[in-house]
């Protein structure tokens, strides 16, 4: 049975735990960046080149935080032909709040009625863009611990970034990724190497609780967030530099050690700057650096500068740009498919980059790499962590299954209708005039919906909301079982029951079918 764990195993440490599976969710229309630029009246090329922007997805009054998790929960769940009784723990991170008491988490177990599980734990985690982060540590946390049973846990980041017309605006998104988590996993996480930063701020918050908009202090945000980028890799180095030095390695950490880096990605822009960021760090970390041969070549004069003093010394930035230039289209721009395309998910944001690394290489080309992942949430709290890649990338193994449920990310990018800036602005001004709003049926068309997509059918007087999943079938209606969040009769049918599909490593006996480590 589903956490069935032999004793002889639940006293050790599991081995390589982190993500076996990801699904990601993006809505189905998209506004284009460069017709956005003519209807807001501002310079050609703010936002494709300034902010490194191409498109923008958004939903329609449709959806909301509750569609986009079941949605991606669901396809998760389908595609890697799942039992949702093979689940143990399920936590939500995000930060788009339509109820202060319920939870994401308890709307999405609806989903897991007809299986009968109702014994899986965690809830919702709320810190602007580290939610998705910090729902995914404690997801890592519990299958590391004794509370574990021996089953998956599942961890949802969604959200929906809308802003009030002006400067803002651009830097928008929507869409939601669900990851698989548990042992023997293709992108473990490297075990005791995050350096995590916390500070009080008002860079970004939201404290009007019936609007869907943020209030904005852009320039403090941008510090804010390198700020956190700098002190993370400070931290980060020096774990790794004891954890070497405890192993008899000595040699100093680089940029060049990672075999990518995604970052929290607000715009494509900023990460390009963040890159450049942290080989300022490197070459401000060096004892004597080469200024004249190598990735530092040219740079002396930067040598005495103060990292706090330089967040936005134009100089150094477009110094450290260039000189990056090449790692950057290496290491970090594969990861901005989904960014580019889509805009900032804000939880998904850096997991949606993780999945655009994944979706466009190979298993060769990932096999053993570490990938650095930094993620930054307002207010503010950042981690700089690491995952690395397992070097078994035979055809089936789970990383050949792990990058094969991904490919097809591109062609659904590009399978989105596009929507004129007028009609975005309509859909934006219907979101903010009927977000909260009772007694409540949406206008949006359920025909424009991706297949398999969830929405809501309708707000009733108490504030209670329905759903109901569009038809996997492009030729079929828009039909489907109705949930509602409060009294739910129907259900749709669970994935065929079957064992957790935690790999194992080693042959035997059903039960024994769970490889740990040592502790």
């Amino acid at each position: 049975m589903p956490g069935s764990v032999p004793a002889s195993c639940m006293a050790k440490w599991p081995k390589d735990v982190g993500i076996i599976a990801m699904e990601v969710y993006f809505p189905s229309q998209y506004v284009d960046q460069a017709e956005l630029e003519q209807f807001d009246g501002v310079s050609t090329g703010k936002y494709t080149v300034g902010l490194g922007q191409a498109r923008m997805g958004f939903c329609s009054d449709r959806e909301d935080i509750n569609s986009l998790c079941l949605t991606v929960v669901q396809r998760l769940m389908e595609r890697n032909c799942l039992s949702y009784d093979s689940v143990g723990r399920l936590e939500v991170g995000t930060e788009t709040i339509i109820d202060k008491s319920k939870s994401v988490k308890t709307v999405i177990m609806q989903l897991f009625e007809d299986s009968g599980n109702t014994d899986v734990e965690g809830i919702d985690t709320t810190n602007a863009c580290y939610g998705g982060t910090a729902a995914l540590f404690n997801a890592v946390n519990w299958v590391e611990s004794s509370s574990w049973d021996g089953r998956y846990a599942l961890v949802v980041a969604g959200d929906i970034a809308v802003y009030a017309t002006g400067s803002a605006r651009p830097t928008g998104g929507a869409g939601a990724v669900a990851m698989l988590v548990g042992p023997n996993a293709p992108l473990a996480f490297d075990r005791g190497l995050r350096g995590t930063h916390m500070q009080h701020a008002y860079d970004f918050y939201k404290p009007d609780m019936v609007s869907e908009y943020p209030v904005v202090d852009g320039k403090l945000s941008i510090e804010c967030y390198l700020s956190a980028l700098d002190r993370c890799y400070a931290v980060y180095r020096n774990k790794i530099h004891a954890q070497w030095q405890r192993e008899g390695l000595e040699k100093r950490f680089s940029l060049e050690d990672f075999g990518f880096i995604v970052f929290h990605s607000p715009y494509c822009k900023l990460v390009q700057k963040s890159l450049a960021r942290l080989m300022l760090n490197d070459f401000l970390s060096q004892p004597n650096p080469n200024t004249e041969t190598g990735p530092f070549t040219g740079l002396d004069a930067f040598r005495e500068v103060k990292p706090e003093e330089t967040y936005f010394d134009r100089d150094v930035e477009k110094a450290f740009m260039k000189a990056s230039a090449d790692l950057f289209e290496k290491k970090t721009k594969p990861s901005l498919l989904v960014s580019n395309q889509n805009g900032n998910m804000y939880t998904p944001s850096v997991y949606g980059c993780l999945a655009s690394v994944i979706a466009q290489h190979t298993p060769q080309q990932l096999a053993g790499q570490r990938i650095g992942v930094f993620s930054y949430g307002s207010g503010f709290a950042a981690t700089l962590y690491s995952l690395r890649v397992t070097q078994d990338h035979t055809p089936g193994a789970e990383l050949d299954k792990l990058v094969s449920s991904l490919s097809d990310l591109k062609a659904r990018l590009d399978s989105r209708r596009k929507v004129s800036p007028a009609i975005f602005a309509e859909n934006m001004k219907l979101r903010e005039e009927t977000h909260h709003l009772a007694s409540y049926v949406p206008q949006g068309s359920v025909g424009d919906l991706f297949p398999g997509t969830w929405y809501l059918t309708r707000v009733d007087d108490k504030h209670r909301r329905e759903y109901a999943r569009r038809s996997k079938d492009d030729d079929l209606p828009s039909e489907a079982r109705l949930i509602n969040s409060n009294t739910a009769t129907e259900h749709i049918p669970s994935p065929a029951k079957k064992m957790p599909r935690i790999p194992a490593t080693t042959t035997g006996p059903e039960a024994d079918a769970i490889s740990n480590g040592d502790h």
